[in-house]
């Protein structure tokens, strides 16, 4: 059985909630693409990260379905266990840093796959969403990769303050339906308003953001090791 650590990111003040996500700290030991989608699949967790260079900050992420070549809540995940200033990811070169309790990596919108960001009017609209049939398309077409519709569903909490609230719904025909925690779509977010946000999502996580120039966007959060 492959080791791995499995990792609660973007808990809650309380060190509640948060997504997991599993780690392959030697990646070395699953080198074939085939092998590592088949022990993402496995596992089942939204993302599984496989480190081939620790020391340099070289991850490869893993969905139970596809290969990503940026994803937020693995690089804030992995960045806090290795504690190295920047992941090397497909997509570029993340930036990170530990900041107290937080753990920043900074990235570029541009690397998110496509989603669409659906504005509600209130929190309590949300937080009653159902989980959307995989018959619904979303509003920026289906994507190469045949997803149907990644939704981001939010609305303000407190816009003068920057407290959203916030569902994910990733539509890749497997068996995660909702996203506990979303850093990339929260990236996105950022991008689009162009300010600082306070983000619960899910049942409780939290995820904050800001814009940093030249258009990157800085996403953090509390990390825990689970087991």
């Amino acid at each position: 059985m492959t080791d791995y650590d499995v990792l609660r990111v973007f808990c809650g003040a309380n060190t509640g909630y948060g997504n997991e996500l599993a780690v392959v700290r030697k990646g070395s030991t699953v080198p074939e693409p085939e092998e590592r989608q088949a022990l993402a699949a496995e596992l089942g967790f939204s993302e599984t990260v496989f480190v081939d260079d620790p020391e340099r900050g070289i991850i490869d992420i893993h969905t139970p379905t596809l290969r990503l070549p940026f994803a937020g809540h693995p690089c804030v995940g992995t960045a806090w266990l290795l504690d190295v200033p920047e992941l090397v990811t497909p997509a570029g070169v993340v930036g990170t840093r530990l900041d107290g309790e937080f753990t920043w990596i900074e990235a570029r919108p541009e690397w998110v796959p496509p989603r669409t960001l659906r504005q509600y009017a209130s929190a309590a609209e949300v937080e009653a969403l159902a989980v959307p049939s995989p018959g619904e398309r979303s509003e920026t077409g289906v994507p190469p990769d045949g997803v149907w519709g990644r939704i981001y569903a939010w609305a303000w909490e407190d816009e003068a303050a920057g407290r959203v609230r916030a569902r994910a719904f990733p539509g890749r025909n497997d068996h995660v339906e909702e996203d506990e925690a979303t850093g990339a779509a929260a990236l996105l977010l950022t991008a689009r308003l162009g300010r600082a946000l306070n983000i619960t999502q899910g049942r409780g996580s939290q995820l904050l953001t800001a814009p940093q120039p030249e258009g990157w966007v800085e996403v953090g959060g509390r990390v825990v090791l689970e087991r």
